[in-house]
């Protein structure tokens, strides 16, 4: 076999592009699926049994429901019941934020029901209100307990961008499956994609690593 990377040099600005929208849906998706967890997940600890029992069945949903699936839905069905179409990027960050939301719920539980109670009541002998000691007190511990698993989900969400190629999201590898029909030099084109997957969530699992050593003792309790 004869490996010719030229069409990557060719093609460069192509490429640059695709990596583009995978940086933005992975971006979206993440900072949507940050904010659904967080809220879930302190409703869901702190909310009453109501709120732990509807929440409870929103992550146990999503959690078993591929995620492919629900960006088919999302993309395919979703327009049927509001009556406008959405664009493959927006339909991926949707589909791939509520998914990953609803792992990041979890986690963040976890992180809370971690903290000793004893926090809790120390923080309301003090005058404070309980959303106060949540925010202050209780939730920056617990950022800090769940970084490595917190860390993982987002590296599996810049992974999971790739999924959107199925609703014709111009991301990655949707792009790199363009090229590669076009140039008929699949193993360069895929082995240079997996390369730039690798690039991207490296750096960024190494970030989080780097960061929870140095925040370590601030979790504990």
């Amino acid at each position: 076999m004869i490996v010719d990377f030229s069409p990557l040099w060719i093609n460069w600005r192509f490429i640059v592009q695709a990596i583009g929208v995978t940086l933005v849906l992975s971006a979206l998706s993440i900072l949507l699926g940050l904010a659904i967890g967080v809220v879930c997940g302190v409703l869901r600890t702190y909310g009453g049994r109501l709120l732990d029992i509807i929440i409870g069945l929103y992550v146990d949903v999503f959690r078993s429901i591929p995620v492919l699936a629900v960006l088919i839905w999302i993309y395919f069905a979703f327009p049927l019941i509001i009556g406008q179409s959405l664009e493959p990027i927006a339909a991926g960050a949707i589909g791939l934020g509520i998914h990953l939301g609803a792992y990041v719920c979890e986690t963040i539980r976890g992180g809370l029901t971690s903290i000793r109670s004893g926090q809790m009541r120390a923080a309301l002998a003090l005058g404070m209100s309980k959303a106060q000691a949540i925010r202050k007190i209780i939730l920056p511990q617990a950022f800090v307990r769940i970084l490595p698993p917190l860390g993982s989900l987002l590296v599996l969400a810049i992974k999971d961008s790739a999924i959107a190629s199925v609703i014709a999201a111009p991301e990655l590898l949707r792009q790199s499956q363009t090229l590669a029909g076009k140039t008929f030099r699949p193993f360069e084109i895929y082995s240079a994609a997996m390369l730039i997957y690798f690039l991207i969530c490296y750096p960024v699992a190494r970030l989080i690593d780097r960061l929870y050593r140095r925040l370590a003792p601030l979790g504990a309790s």
